[in-house]
């Protein structure tokens, strides 16, 4: 296969502007294309960002024989429906978070990936850093002792009204938009998933959640404890809690080039700075090798799956008000 991969992005989404530059800066693929709902809103934007195909719609993103790989940042609703079409149209997908709304369309992804022989990836940028991999190592060599707890919020105050993040139908709700991040974290420190679940939400006006406060136990005797809202201010970190010390990290979801974790044992905190990467690139180098190499990709579509079934548990008992088992 030709080492250099044409990208194509599957709408004009603001979030795009944080995968240009690394696709860009990486030396294996290129932008080629972008897509819009009509040609004069493709052609505005391909110029604006200097990207030489511009298409007035996604199926002629798609139908383009060029075209390797397929950024989708459609609204979240959309998110199977179109990773699906790339996939039957000979693209690899990279597919922003969360990857599906119900675990039959992660299935029908699945499917599609073992049917077509592409790949396709779920868009969580920070599981790619090496902050979050040097967390990992942190926890799993016992060097805090062992693990018990992990806290966690990701907040922000959102204020645009209309945005599709306040519909439940579009996939809306501060759960599948920010809260996905510290359930990841967890499962991925821990290294299981849970075995239940406990959840309280606040409901907006378009029924999607703007706040939500959840727990989950896991079999080891693990413990997250996480909030998640629009209407908070901006607020991001994780604390994990061993029986010999505990690790905080104040910016971890979205780590930069410099980056600094503490790690208290007593009275001693220890600074570990740790030098990163632009954050988006981890994520497009991590899909070009499971293409060109192979490689599985860090974030498989079972771990996908695990993340939402554990969203769509928490949502269900928020709904129930009460503790509900995972399986």
């Amino acid at each position: 296969m030709n080492q250099m991969l044409n990208w194509g992005l599957l709408s004009t989404a603001k979030i795009n502007r944080a995968l240009i530059k690394p696709l860009r800066a990486s030396k294996r693929t290129r932008l080629l294309g972008v897509a819009s709902r009509s040609q004069s809103s493709a052609d505005a934007y391909a110029r604006e960002w200097d990207i030489p195909q511009a298409y007035g719609s996604y199926e002629a993103l798609l139908a383009d024989p060029e075209i390797d790989i397929v950024y989708n940042s459609l609204p979240n609703h959309l998110h199977a429906e179109w990773t699906i079409k790339a996939l039957r149209a000979g693209k690899h997908v990279l597919c922003e978070k969360p990857l599906a709304l119900t675990l039959e369309e992660v299935d029908a992804i699945i499917a599609a990936t073992r049917e077509t022989g592409k790949v396709a990836a779920e868009a969580f940028m920070y599981r790619h850093h090496v902050q979050t991999l040097k967390v990992k190592e942190l926890v799993d060599s016992g060097s805090v002792g062992q693990l018990q707890l992990i806290k966690g919020a990701f907040s922000f105050t959102l204020t645009r009204e209309g945005n599709y993040r306040f519909v439940k139908e579009y996939g809306g709700g501060s759960l599948w938009d920010v809260g996905c991040y510290p359930i990841s974290f967890a499962r991925m420190v821990v290294g299981e998933e849970p075995a239940e679940v406990f959840g309280w939400q606040v409901q907006g006006p378009g029924g999607g959640d703007e706040s939500f406060y959840g727990q989950m136990r896991f079999g080891n005797g693990v413990h997250l404890q996480f909030d998640c809202g629009f209407k908070s201010p901006p607020r991001s970190f994780i604390e994990i809690v061993c029986t010999e010390g505990t690790i905080n990290i104040p910016v971890p979801f979205k780590p930069g080039l410099k980056n600094e974790i503490y790690i208290k044992r007593g009275d001693k905190q220890e600074t570990m700075k740790i030098k990163g990467q632009e954050l988006y690139l981890g994520e497009v180098e991590d899909l070009c090798d499971a293409i060109l190499t192979g490689k599985p990709p860090r974030i498989s579509l079972a771990d996908s799956r695990g993340n939402i079934a554990a969203i769509l548990k928490l949502r269900e008992s928020a709904e129930h008000g009460k503790p509900l088992p995972l399986g």
